[in-house]
């Protein structure tokens, strides 16, 4: 009988790790996924603008699938939180410009739960047949939750709305920001999924056809989608054209504190007009069709306040064309509204649009009482606003204008609306001077541009105090003023009344994403369970 040995050049089998060791690889294997999810979602905000990098978007949700995919469902909800903070965190940072960090931090720590949920979803359904679609189709439907809860929801930061100058963005065209973003995620899911099968094979010399062809379609459907797509886009006049005017009058001064002139920023935008009109009747500008104002440039109620009804009226026979003022309104029973009044230079004030999707904790306070023990600056909102409940579509000298106020933007159906009532332009008053210099104009900007191709729709947006722009149905932006100079842009634009497929499809697209989304949850549950029925066996 010969005694068998170890040979000592082997010290590792003959000792077990360290456990400190053992411990610092646990904690690493922790940490690096969690530092990468937090720095894709990173990432992912600097493809937003005013950057024009939008395809960084792909590179961080492959990032978010590798850190995701083969986890369990809870490792997927804290990654998904640190992925939505990476992401929300410095895209709203505007929000806390005026007010202090307390409700950036809220507003982002509480939409970073909904991309939370989506991580443990995508967790779940990460060792499935086609992963990508499933993951990319949960992202959606994360997306239509975030637009309507809580308080009617806050669709900021729709992927769609990053990708205003990418290769996806006809996709809008065809199916709106669903699917838009929709291909923007799977695209990347799927490039995660392409490398993966390339280190694979390399490493085991067995190539997996299915998987693999599963990887290589979810890359080369969106962008052969995007391709085809194109011929949607149309800058054509299928009703001939209207010289708009947007007017920018500037504010005596950023933020909060604006509202304190409100006479002043009346003023600002009555001058400007005129000065339009001057211009015009001189023969160096365009004698304009109708003209545009943005929200909020006569926050004196024109209606109970004579000096500023003639003030408004004196610009708008100035100018001679009709005129969409942006106003703050009290009706007989004391209801305040945020209102577009449409004024002719004969008749005065013809038609009103009040605005429906009004700003919580900006254009009212919900829960009044409970969130005015945690902060006093419920009290600068005074007064709740009343929501509109009819789409705004004024009739400017001939033109159907579709009106979608300033916040409305982000919300896709008061958007359409107005097309699918006979819109033939947008108007996209705003009032941006409460968020300063923030990234928030830029934003905001993008979601115009969006809209412009996802109904072909040439899109007017007059700022009180910049960046006011005119935008083609490509979503190229024609002219654009710069921040806190008083200006107005004249320019000759399309008019268009056919329908995109987003157009006429409505919330169809996203309804089958929401299903899709559904279905792939349902599968991997039921084959958790079913496992681990099998195991128990």
């Amino acid at each position: 009988m010969t005694a068998t040995t170890t040979p000592v050049d082997e010290p590792d089998q003959l000792d077990p790790q360290p456990p400190q060791a053992s411990r610092a690889t646990r904690l690493l294997r922790r940490l690096v996924p969690a530092a990468v999810a937090a720095l894709s979602g990173v990432l992912l905000y600097v493809s937003f603008p005013p950057r024009t990098l939008w395809w960084l978007a792909l590179p961080a949700f492959g990032a978010l699938a590798w850190c995701l995919r083969g986890r369990t469902w809870k490792a997927g909800l804290g990654l998904g939180y640190l992925f939505g903070l990476g992401f929300l965190l410095p895209l709203l940072v505007w929000t806390g410009v005026e007010v202090g960090p307390g409700p950036w931090l809220a507003l982002a720590a509480v939409e970073a739960v909904f991309i939370a949920l989506v991580g443990a979803g995508i967790a779940a359904v990460s060792r499935l047949p086609g992963y990508p679609l499933w993951a990319a189709a949960l992202w959606i439907a994360g997306e239509a939750a975030r637009a309507r809860v809580p308080f009617s929801g806050f669709p900021w930061g729709k992927i769609a709305f990053g990708q205003a100058d990418g290769a996806f963005l006809p996709l809008a065209a065809l199916g709106g920001t669903p699917v838009l973003g929709f291909a923007v995620v799977l695209c990347g899911f799927g490039l995660y999924e392409v490398v993966r099968q390339v280190v694979d094979v390399r490493a085991t010399r067995v190539l997996r056809r299915g998987a693999a062809a599963v990887a290589a379609l979810a890359v080369l459907v969106p962008v052969l989608g995007a391709f085809a797509a194109r011929p949607l886009v149309s800058d054509e006049a299928e009703d001939g054209t209207a010289t708009v005017a947007a007017i920018q009058g500037n504010v005596p001064r950023a933020g909060l504190g604006f509202n304190a002139q409100r006479r002043a920023v009346l003023d600002h935008h009555v001058r400007e007009t005129e000065r339009l009109a001057a211009e015009v009747k001189a023969g160096k500008v365009a004698r304009p069709d109708l003209v545009l104002w943005p929200e909020n440039s006569s926050d004196i109620d024109p209606f109970s306040n004579p000096d500023a009804r003639l003030a408004i009226e004196g610009a708008v026979k100035a100018i001679g064309a009709p005129v969409s003022v942006g106003a703050v309104v009290e009706n007989e029973n004391g209801v305040l509204y945020n209102e577009q009044v449409l004024w002719d230079p004969k008749q005065g004030p013809t038609d009103t649009y009040d605005k429906r999707q009004i700003q919580p904790f900006g254009e009212y306070i919900p829960l009044r009482s409970l969130v005015s023990a945690f902060s006093s600056d419920v009290d600068k909102v005074r007064r709740d606003f009343s929501r509109g409940t009819e789409p705004g579509v004024f009739t400017m000298a001939g033109t159907k204008v579709g009106i979608a106020t300033c916040y409305e933007a982000a919300f896709d159906w008061a958007v359409r609306d107005t097309v699918t009532n006979g819109a033939q332009i947008i108007s996209v008053p705003s009032n941006n001077a409460t968020f300063d210099r923030s990234e928030m104009t830029y934003q905001q900007l993008a979601m115009s541009r969006i809209r412009a191709v996802e109904h072909s729709r040439a899109v007017v947006v007059p700022v009180t105090s910049g960046v006011s722009a005119v935008i083609m149905p490509d979503g190229g932006i024609r002219s654009k003023t710069t921040w806190y100079t008083a200006d107005s842009l004249v320019e000759e634009v399309p008019l268009r009344s056919s329908e995109t497929p987003a157009t006429r499809l409505g919330v169809l697209p996203e309804g089958i994403l929401v299903l899709i989304a559904a279905g792939g949850l349902g599968w991997a549950v039921t084959s958790a369970a079913r496992a681990r029925k099998s195991a128990g066996k």
